[in-house]
């Protein structure tokens, strides 16, 4: 059953198109990830879908209600935790719960087993104000306050960033049991890494879904064979790789240059060519894709037309 539906959704502010006919469907008890860099339509797609902006042209569901005809229903159904912390920084963490709780016409206790593994966490911080939580613990009490009500359809625009990594990883766990009592989850990341941890991901730039599908299944469909390449000079190495004809794609992942070559190069001739080039201990090695070398090789077809 597809909770979420949108057909054709655009979206333009004067001159610039933030969302350029989006359409997807998001699935009942699925974590659907959009995938992709600042500024490329997630936060406005969210917004809309939430009943909080208009788009000048397509339609959706959720839920089965339309997000124009049907708002005020939607609001009641659906959680939503936004970019931005959005609570009241000068309330303390119980009386931002209690308050959320009332103004959706429930309280702490009728939901409370839906949240009591994430309050817990901040329970020994209940008395203080919201504004002088760290950042894990103000994302906490954040999703708190989104399911208090008990929402169908959950919607996560970039929960993780700024973040430290443990404490995403313990926000990545508790969505896991958020899913288990099929609730569907929307969340948006620029994280690449996140996008293993989802159902089904859509990647988007520049206000268009490239690709649609599960993250298996689009690094199963990379079908470029891909070497990592290092040295101590790593910018002179990035220049000599991309000027060698055989070398189709170069993009720089941590300590590693991640490179897709043809059939007709081997490693030894490319060693070869970087050490007549002045590139000294060259290190080069056959390595799997992973999510971001297809969001690059994508994005790159998509460029190229």
């Amino acid at each position: 059953m597809n909770t979420v539906s949108a057909k054709n959704i655009t979206k333009k502010y004067d001159q610039i198109t933030a969302l350029n006919n989006i359409s997807f469907e998001a699935r009942s008890g699925e974590i659907f990830g959009i995938i992709g860099p600042d500024g490329a339509g997630k936060t406005t797609l969210f917004r809309i879908l939430t009943t909080l902006l208009l788009a000048d042209s397509g339609e959706a569901t959720v839920d089965g209600h339309d997000v124009v005809k049907d708002y005020k229903q939607i609001r009641q159904t659906i959680g939503y935790m936004p970019g931005r912390f959005s609570l009241y920084q000068d309330l303390t963490v119980e009386e931002n719960l209690n308050f959320f709780a009332t103004i959706v016409h429930t309280t702490v206790q009728e939901n409370y087993d839906l949240i009591k593994d994430i309050y817990q966490q901040i329970e020994p911080f209940k008395n203080r104000k919201a504004g002088k939580l760290s950042g894990g613990m103000k994302q906490k009490l954040a999703l708190c306050c989104a399911l208090i009500h008990k929402p169908t359809v959950l919607f996560l625009d970039e929960p993780t960033t700024g973040v430290d990594p443990v404490s995403r990883k313990e926000f990545w766990e508790m969505l896991k049991k958020l899913k288990e009592q099929n609730i569907s989850i929307l969340v948006s990341t620029p994280y690449m890494d996140e996008a293993s941890l989802c159902d089904r991901i859509a990647f988007i730039q520049e206000g268009k879904f490239l690709e649609i599908d599960t993250p298996a299944a689009i690094i199963a469909g990379f079908g470029e064979k891909l070497w990592t390449a290092e040295v101590g000079d790593m910018y002179k190495l990035l220049l000599d790789l991309r000027s060698n004809p055989h070398v189709k794609s170069c993009f720089t992942f941590g300590e590693n240059h991640h490179i897709t070559i043809d059939d007709t190069l081997t490693i030894g001739e490319l060693k070869e060519y970087l050490t007549q080039k002045g590139n000294t201990q060259v290190e080069i090695h056959p390595t799997e894709p992973i999510i971001e070398d297809c969001f690059m090789k994508i994005t790159e077809q998509k460029q190229h037309g």
